[in-house]
């Protein structure tokens, strides 16, 4: 085990009050989320009317793809299709929960005669917060815990059961992807493949704390970008792209199952920021006029007044 300079840690908690944190605070995320896109969206010329169905179908489409999603990338750890329905025993994709929710959007904007972009630009800074604030819930549950470590943001086990796979008595223990086994204690770690030690460390990589922190970065730079007009489509890329890289770079310090050299969430993550990227490239070889997406704070006027006709030409 090498040394450590510094670490983090703090005793898990699964239940409180017989409630999961985990989705007390998806749920917390997902409704602060949804207020803050009603507060940006009139400025976007989206009417309340189509601000409640986009949140609704945002709901639905977010619970069933975060399933499809998780059964999809792990089909062979289930026994039966009946277990795929077991959502109460764990198993969701927050990448999954996003393609869901946009999927089940792509048509119902169209009643409204609302632009992909147009709505899209509104919900990537409360998309952002509502990541942000729901990944609080992971790290008092002890999830998404990845590789033994000794970096100064280390996180070190303190107590409590940690989320699946783990199972807690003295020590916890996780039989993980390729046959590896995990152990965490209070102050180590180690990863054993076989017989062999391969990974130690005074605590393992809390990959949703990083996930965490980007997200509060994410959504401070969004916060600041849509201040002043944009073209339309730009502030949605950036998300794509940040977050993206994000997420490809997180799962390399995960232990989960591949194809490939990719986890599933890395090779939809490395679509989206190649999509995102030759969009924004063709844009800026094209120049072509488009939409502008109305600042935040444009004139000092409230986010509520409804928005003006978007100009033809790029901002």
């Amino acid at each position: 085990m090498g040394p450590s300079l510094a670490s983090v840690g703090w005793p898990v908690v699964d239940r409180v009050f017989g409630f999961s944190p985990h989705g007390v605070f998806i749920a917390i995320g997902f409704a602060i989320g949804a207020w803050l896109f009603g507060r940006l969206a009139p400025r976007r010329g989206i009417s309340l009317d189509a601000v409640n169905s986009i949140v609704f179908w945002s709901l639905i489409g977010a619970i069933v793809g975060a399933r499809v999603a998780y059964v999809i990338a792990h089909a062979s750890d289930f026994a039966s299709p009946l277990e795929w329905l077991y959502v109460w025993k764990g198993g969701i994709s927050l990448l999954g929960g996003i393609a869901g929710a946009t999927i089940a959007n792509a048509v119902n904007i169209r009643r409204f005669g609302l632009r992909f972009f147009q709505v899209a630009d509104a919900l990537t800074a409360p998309l952002a917060l509502g990541i942000a604030i729901g990944r609080i819930g992971d790290l008092i549950i002890g999830d998404h815990l990845g590789k033994p470590t000794s970096w100064i943001l280390a996180w070190t086990y303190h107590g409590g059961r940690l989320a699946p796979p783990f199972i807690c008595k003295t020590s916890c223990q996780a039989q993980l992807q390729g046959n590896q086994i995990e152990i965490i204690k209070r102050g180590s770690a180690e990863l054993h493949s076989g017989l062999e030690t391969i990974a130690t460390g005074v605590g393992v990589h809390q990959t949703a704390m990083y996930d965490m922190l980007i997200a509060w970065a994410l959504f401070g730079f969004l916060w600041w970008f849509i201040r002043e007009p944009r073209r339309e489509g730009t502030a949605t890329l950036a998300f794509a792209i940040w977050y993206g890289c994000a997420r490809l770079l997180e799962d390399f310090l995960r232990i989960d199952k591949r194809f490939g050299p990719l986890t599933g969430s890395q090779w939809t993550a490395l679509t989206v920021v190649v999509v995102s990227v030759a969009l924004l490239t063709l844009r800026a070889m094209t120049k072509s006029p488009g939409p502008t997406t109305p600042g935040r704070g444009q004139g000092g006027e409230a986010l509520e007044e409804a928005a003006q006709p978007a100009p033809t030409e790029a901002a």
